[in-house]
């Protein structure tokens, strides 16, 4: 008969704390990766683009008109959230086509650019306005677009070529102005007259 110590621990209770440790180890593994995983995250989201950075960033129209380069207007206010949506890939391409095409943003929310939204006939934003080396207009394209259909059409304009969407509709805010607009106007994308 083998007799038991009273303070050793027997093989079932040392599995056991072995267990408890090993899910302690466990426990803050995950929150470990879980703290880095937030961090991360909240890092990137404070990184986003601001529209009213862009517009400081863009070419002034003056400049843009004269200075021989194909443009890309953009109508935009800050309110508006399918500006905000496309302000990344704006910057994007901003960059990539840099010193080949001017990027001009006008906040329709500045009365100073009213007469090019009359001009253009402006009821919806963002709407883009794609001027050749001329500053004659091309192409437009009203609403949210994906980033591959503009950059097709910046491909394009920088190539002196015809542009594949030149009237492409997405997404929009209304712009409220005292635009008469003919129902039955192709330009007035579906704008009711004003009363």
């Amino acid at each position: 008969m083998t007799a038991k110590l009273p303070n050793s621990p027997s093989k079932q209770d040392q599995s056991s704390t072995e267990g408890v440790q090993v899910k302690n180890l466990l426990v803050v593994l995950v929150a470990v990766a879980l703290s880095v995983a937030i961090f991360l995250g909240l890092r990137t989201q404070t990184q986003t683009v601001s529209l009213n950075a862009l517009a400081e960033a863009s070419t002034p129209l003056e400049v843009a008109l004269t200075n021989q380069n194909p443009t890309l207007m953009e109508f935009y206010a800050s309110w508006c959230t399918s500006c905000q949506a496309m302000a990344q890939d704006m910057q994007d391409l901003e960059q990539q086509y840099a010193g080949q095409v001017n990027f001009a943003m006008l906040n329709v929310d500045n009365t100073k650019w009213l007469p090019e939204m009359l001009h253009f006939r402006v009821d919806g934003i963002p709407y883009f306005v794609f001027l050749n080396s001329k500053g004659e207009a091309v192409a437009s394209a009203i609403g949210q677009q994906p980033r591959s259909i503009m950059a097709a059409n910046l491909a394009a304009l920088v190539a002196n070529q015809p542009l594949p969407q030149q009237q492409a509709a997405g997404k929009v805010s209304v712009v409220q102005t005292a635009v008469k607009v003919r129902p039955d106007d192709p330009k007035g994308h579906g704008g009711q007259p004003a009363s």
